[in-house]
């Protein structure tokens, strides 16, 4: 818990109302801002914080962070004028819009000695922690294929079609596991149901370097809920299901399969419950924000890794003809 309050959030609505709560209760809010004044001062007042304009929030001297919850078309603005005013910057996904214009974040932050973290919630995620630290002990050999679905019935966007809106969890994660090295090969094909070019169903497909594929499956029209990580090596396989109880949120088959002869070896075993200590994702991505801003350390997710993801939608975005 922090003992001194110096973080402001920028946008109270759908999702910034729960970094608001996570920062209020980790002791570290100091104001609010929205672009509804009334909006900001009865969640400021719920809160027992003040409300305030951004830019009062890039004037204040005491708010040493800033909060982006903002939509995606304004966080390139606002991150630049927040690092230029000598803020450390957490931005929620995608980082921004454009390449080049993360890019310049990116610059901004190194310049100025300023932290830049980007919300990719799931790398926070304790099942997601233990998934990967498997990974690392090489407890699934060496990986050659990650797939995953995040689909659901709503909510349905207007302002960003469904790869923009739900895949950049997903490709987080997977470049995560690839080491943060970028594909060398992005293909999607995408499927707009509900508006004449707003794609409701996407799929990015991935190659990179050392032979590892991946894909990722978004929807907000399938008739089921789903948010599934699957990821394949020679020694085994793990599957992150968010949909299922702690107990059973990480499930490791260790099955192997066997190359030394021309007709592979499939060895299948059973599934293994995998112990995953419980917590809440946004908030401990919350306390690594502000960890790194009191320590002045590099974010897990910072603006680097934003970048990295931002290439990945836009390549798999350009493949859709958008």
């Amino acid at each position: 818990m922090s003992d001194q309050k110096f973080i402001a959030v920028a946008g109270c609505g759908h999702w910034g109302k729960n970094l608001v709560r996570n920062f209020a209760e980790l002791g570290a809010l100091a104001t609010i801002c929205d672009n509804n004044p009334d909006t900001a001062s009865h969640m400021a007042a719920q809160y027992n914080v003040s409300a305030s304009t951004y830019q009062e929030v890039l004037a204040n001297d005491d708010i040493k962070a800033v909060i982006l919850a903002s939509p995606a078309p304004f966080h390139f603005d606002m991150a630049r004028d927040a690092l230029k005013a000598g803020k450390d910057v957490y931005v929620e996904k995608p980082i921004t819009l454009k390449t080049d214009e993360a890019q310049i974040l990116c610059d901004l932050a190194t310049q100025n000695d300023r932290i830049l973290m980007v919300g990719h919630l799931l790398q926070y995620h304790p099942a997601f922690i233990t998934l990967k630290e498997m990974v690392l002990d090489g407890k699934l050999g060496n990986l050659q294929y990650i797939y995953s679905n995040r689909m659901s019935f709503g909510k349905v966007r207007r302002e960003e079609n469904v790869l923009w809106s739900f895949a950049p969890h997903d490709v987080s994660m997977i470049l995560a596991l690839a080491g943060g090295e970028a594909p060398i090969d992005v293909t999607a094909n995408g499927s707009a149901q509900t508006h004449s070019t707003i794609e409701d169903f996407a799929l990015i497909k991935m190659a990179f370097k050392n032979g590892l594929a991946a894909h990722v499956n978004v929807s907000w029209l399938n008739p089921f809920k789903e948010q599934k990580l699957v990821v394949i090596g020679d020694k085994g396989a793990v599957v992150f299901d968010d949909q299922q109880d702690w107990s059973q949120k990480v499930m490791h088959y260790p099955h192997v399969i066997d190359m030394s002869k021309d007709m592979p070896s499939l060895n299948k075993a059973d599934a293994v419950p995998v112990a995953v200590t419980e917590g809440e994702p946004l908030k401990m991505e919350c306390q690594h924000f502000i960890d790194c801003v009191e320590n002045r350390a590099q974010p897990r997710t910072d603006g680097a890794e934003g970048l990295r993801v931002l290439d990945v939608l836009t390549r798999a975005d350009k493949a859709m003809g958008n």
